[in-house]
């Protein structure tokens, strides 16, 4: 599950491994993480930090997109560690106690600072009830882009039998209506899969040509959410 940290672009770059993405942004008053992955890929996700020049113990903000143990298992260590603050979405607070007690709940149209950098949230529930998205800027060779992740993507909790709660499906389906509204120039996945990380990783390191920047992937994303729900509703 070993994946090489890299810069994705400007002040933001990929520490997470092949079965949970963490994400780092460093906003020049400390780093905020997006996500920790589970417990037993913690020495990885350090590693990641080090390796790129940074120091786990600059990690100010944890912002977790939703509760399952792959985005939260291995954020008690890290706080315990970097006494890192730790936020998560409102409606899944209950749920994540399992694996830490947050510090900030996040609800629609919050933002959290830190630095140079805002981050926007959006409740987008559907995968899980309390289900964060996050968008937030970035700045390359005097550009300016748009960073996006859709924080539950899953269709694991869509399935009759594993919904995570009531009404999910009609809540993922609005969700990604809502998440169409917005113009994303850099959109980074919360697992590999959502964006092809690693081919994109490979293409960037040994070309230089950055193919996370393109403002077509988000919709055609969301597209491929909608039309896999669609699927798992027609074949019941």
């Amino acid at each position: 599950g070993v994946m090489k940290p890299f810069k994705i672009i400007g002040n933001v770059y990929f520490v997470g491994c092949f079965p949970a993405s963490s994400h780092l942004i460093d906003t020049g008053e400390g780093l905020i993480l997006i996500d920790t992955g589970y417990n037993d890929t913690l020495h990885l996700l350090i590693n990641s930090i080090w390796e790129l020049g940074f120091s786990p113990y600059d990690v100010k903000y944890i912002v977790h997109t939703h509760w399952h143990s792959d985005h939260t298992e291995a954020t008690k260590a890290f706080v315990h560690l970097t006494e890192a603050k730790t936020f998560i979405g409102k409606k899944d607070a209950r749920n994540v106690q399992q694996y830490f007690n947050p510090d900030v709940l996040l609800k629609e149209g919050d933002t959290a600072t830190l630095g140079n950098t805002t981050i926007e949230i959006m409740e987008t529930p559907g995968h899980t009830e309390g289900c964060i998205s996050v968008f937030f800027e970035t700045e390359e060779n005097g550009n300016k882009y748009k960073v996006g992740m859709f924080g539950g993507a899953g269709a694991n909790t869509l399935v009759r039998g594993t919904f995570d709660y009531d009404g999910c499906r009609e809540d993922y389906r609005n969700s990604l209506n809502r998440l169409r509204e917005k113009k994303v120039d850099v959109f980074i996945g919360n697992h590999v899969w959502n964006n092809d990380t690693e081919a994109k990783a490979e293409i960037l390191r040994t070309t230089g040509e950055n193919r996370f920047i393109d403002d077509r992937l988000w919709c055609e994303f969301l597209g491929f959410c909608e039309k896999r729900l669609d699927e798992i509703i027609k074949n019941e």
